[in-house]
């Protein structure tokens, strides 16, 4: 995926199939959408639907969390 895909263009069939096993597979690695987003030229959204139609568990924001009081 070194080349950006052109904004707008449909992904479909193989082609989208492809490129949703190598997102799979970046995000499962540790990468963010918002990484992939940039690296793929895509937006936030279509990189969050592929990887939602391809059954990835989509981690959490993170951020600070509260614990129980004692």
């Amino acid at each position: 995926m070194a080349e950006t895909l052109k904004k707008g263009t449909r992904v479909t069939g193989a082609e989208r199939d492809k490129l949703a096993g190598e997102l799979k597979k970046r995000y499962d690695a540790g990468e963010s959408i918002r990484a992939l987003a940039a690296a793929t030229g895509r937006s936030y959204g279509f990189i969050h639907r592929i990887l939602t139609e391809s059954g990835v568990n989509l981690r959490g924001r993170g951020g600070a969390t509260r614990g129980k009081k004692a």
